[in-house]
């Protein structure tokens, strides 16, 4: 079987859960081979293996690391060019997007991005997508070249499958055209505790009806063991960081479980949480739009429902 690329998404060799995800779904059309950029391939080899990676192409050069998304893109061309695959797969970010198009004009294939799903169909690969904000889904293939696609975040339960991992040293010249942005300086992100947005399993959601007060929201959330999000206007408004906004100009996520808490449910928030597979709001206005989306529906303050709600999942965990 022909192989599969999947760029391998991860923090000094501690590889993320959206890997594993890819690495599962790659296996659906043909033989999972992992692209690794960056040091310490050894930390990640063992569960890069565990979830079916039989390769692991390891690109450990300065010039790739150091500068934004065009040498990423050459180096993941170098790869494409050696392996021939049947096609490649990056979780769906802003930079691996940016660096998918990129790759996709240089090996002259067909790109597709935010894909909810990948599954081979009549000797091909087919897509489901939410398009036009979430109004539609559609399926969609590639006609040209090896498919190119990035994945959002809980496409697919990873599924473990033990492979080999054998490490495939890969050697390139990044042309100094690629190199016109440098990375001066980086810092790691603050821990909260709480589990990456555009990963986790369950999200909780604030809005203009937290009137600036979390807490409730917070408190929910932790119980949960849920990533925390919210509204552009609670994020405009200076209420909650923007890293945290989830809408159509902030983070796209789709959880198993995602809880609005005082959010309307404007188009621009609805594009970035519809796909989630249960949808849960709480809203004091029984005609907020948001009631039109969600799988239960709960019309009351969030500030007298979130409470209660916190310690009966506390009294079930006791």
């Amino acid at each position: 079987m022909a192989e599969v690329l999947v760029l391998v998404d991860h923090t000094n060799g501690e590889v993320k859960k959206t890997t594993a995800e890819l690495l599962t779904v790659a296996r659906r059309l043909g033989t999972p081979s992992a692209v690794f950029v960056g040091a310490n391939v050894d930390a990640a080899r063992p569960r890069l293996a565990q979830f079916g990676a039989e390769k692991v192409y390891v690109i450990d050069n300065a010039d790739v690391t150091d500068y934004l998304v065009a040498p990423l893109a050459e180096a993941l061309a170098a790869v494409v060019e050696q392996a021939a695959p049947a096609a490649v797969l990056l979780p769906s970010s802003a930079t691996n997007k940016e660096a998918a198009a990129r790759l996709s004009i240089k090996t002259e294939s067909g790109l597709i991005t935010d894909a909810l799903d990948v599954q081979a169909a009549d000797g091909g690969v087919q897509t489901t997508q939410s398009a036009f904000a979430g109004g539609f889904t559609v399926q969609a293939t590639v006609t040209k070249g090896a498919p190119i696609i990035t994945l959002k975040p809980n496409a697919c339960p990873p599924q473990a499958a033990q492979a080999s991992a054998t490490v495939v040293p890969v050697e390139l010249a990044v042309s100094d055209g690629a190199k016109s942005a440098k990375i001066t300086g980086s810092e790691p992100k603050a821990k909260s505790g709480r589990p990456e947005l555009t990963e986790a399993a369950m999200v909780v959601s604030g809005g203009r009806g937290t009137a600036g007060d979390f807490s409730p929201v917070e408190a929910f959330a932790d119980i949960l063991g849920a990533a925390v999000g919210a509204s552009r206007a609670a994020v405009d408004a200076g209420w909650y960081p923007h890293a945290n906004q989830v809408g159509q100009t902030g983070k796209q996520v789709s959880p198993q479980l995602y809880v609005a808490c005082g959010i309307s449910g404007a188009i621009q928030h609805r594009a970035g949480m519809q796909t989630s597979k249960t949808i849960i709001a709480v809203n004091k206005d029984e005609e907020a739009p948001i009631f039109e989306l969600v799988d239960f529906g709960v019309v009351g303050d969030l500030f007298e429902v979130l409470p209660q709600a916190t310690e009966a999942v506390k009294a079930k965990k006791s």
